[in-house]
């Protein structure tokens, strides 16, 4: 694929190498050889086929692993070696799957797997079973435990602990394939997020920009951590999947700058999808009041923040007009009658700079630019 005039190269998620290291293990247990190279079928009935980094026989199990290659894209677990172990299952027992080491178990309710199973995601899974059939036939009993070396470590940086997710990585993978720079696996990440936040009752989200925008808003409300959505830049999308997923109130908790984005209508407030445009916020800052030498001001401001300084040192209070437009954008998007939403808009340091308060979203046209602080 190119991106930005630059041929980047795809590669494979994690549930591709797993399935990679499954099938060649199987085939070692009840052949003795391991295969080279070991192919595999994708979800999109292509067949790419893996080289394997380890092996080993041991007297009633074969194990086999195979390095991840993630292409261009800089994800985690780039690198990462990861391992299947297959032993012979009961009769009867089917495929059963097991966490090893680096592998985390399911601990919350609201994922795609029951609370004790290991976090094997459904598509994955159904790849290695695929795979096994191929080398064992259809009524193949096999026990799979899938490891990842580091996984614990790795894991620290990824979402894991928040969605309930303990002692390792997910072996995740919708086709198999990793797009670099791809939004998918964060949106996805954003649905997971607010379905164990729904499954353990909460009422109340937050997403939020940012790290010091998430903190800020968090200590505002004393959310639990399952409360906290990484959005990200991914407005739209999170509130698209609330509309269908619902929880009562929903915070939209961002910097200054992506803030007055939202303002201006950009549901995806990354910085390759366009600037905040100073123009309309200096427009903005004249519904709020700022005579003329200050408008001309903020047209020429080196940042969103600098205009943001400027307009408090007047008296100005640019934030709460930022954050009852920012709700006009948002809530259209949401549109939902038993939602209430709200914007906090903060600045670097994690200090609140504007606030629409809470309101029902189907009412966007009819939100009053003037109120302020209104909470249900």
């Amino acid at each position: 694929m190119e991106t930005d005039g630059k041929n980047l190269r795809r590669g494979w998620t994690t549930g591709t190498c797993a399935t990679a290291a499954t099938k060649a293990a199987c085939a070692a247990l009840l052949t003795g050889d391991f295969p080279y190279p070991v192919e595999v079928e994708l979800p999109s009935g292509a067949r790419p086929g893996f080289s394997l980094a380890t092996h080993e026989m041991g007297t009633d199990y074969a194990r086999a692993g195979v390095i991840k290659d993630a292409g261009d894209d800089p994800d985690v677990t780039h690198g990462a070696l990861i391992e299947s172990t297959v032993r012979r299952g009961k009769p009867g027992s089917g495929i059963v799957f097991k966490a090893g080491q680096g592998v985390g178990v399911v601990t919350r309710p609201g994922l795609p797997l029951p609370v004790g199973e290991p976090a094997i995601n459904p598509v994955p899974r159904k790849m290695m079973e695929t795979a096994i059939h191929e080398v064992a036939g259809a009524n193949a009993d096999f026990e799979v435990e899938i490891s990842v070396q580091d996984g614990a470590k790795i894991a620290e940086r990824t979402l894991n602990g928040r969605l309930g997710i303990v002692g390792g990585i997910s072996i995740l993978g919708t086709t198999g394939v990793v797009i670099p720079f791809s939004c998918s696996a964060w949106i996805h990440s954003i649905w997971r997020g607010i379905d164990v936040a729904r499954a353990a009752g909460l009422t109340h989200v937050l997403g939020a920009t940012g790290n010091t925008s998430e903190k800020a808003g968090q200590a505002f409300y004393g959310l639990d951590e399952i409360a906290l959505i990484d959005m990200g830049d991914f407005i739209g999308g999170m509130l698209k999947y609330l509309r269908s997923h619902p929880v009562e109130k929903v915070t939209i908790a961002g910097g200054v700058a992506k803030m007055t984005k939202l303002a201006q209508g950009m549901l995806d407030v990354h910085s390759k999808r366009g600037l905040a445009d100073l123009d309309a916020l200096a427009a903005l800052a004249s519904e709020a009041g700022a005579e003329a030498a200050l408008i001309d001001q903020i047209t020429s401001a080196n940042t969103v923040a600098h205009a943001f300084e400027m307009a408090e040192t007047n008296g100005i209070d640019l934030g709460a007009v930022v954050a009852k437009k920012a709700w006009v954008t948002a809530a259209a998007a949401l549109k939902h009658p038993d939602m209430s939403l709200e914007i906090l808009v903060f600045d670097r340091l994690g200090i609140l700079k504007g606030q629409s308060g809470f309101a029902c979203s189907v009412h966007a046209s009819a939100f009053p630019l003037g109120e302020r602080n209104l909470r249900t």
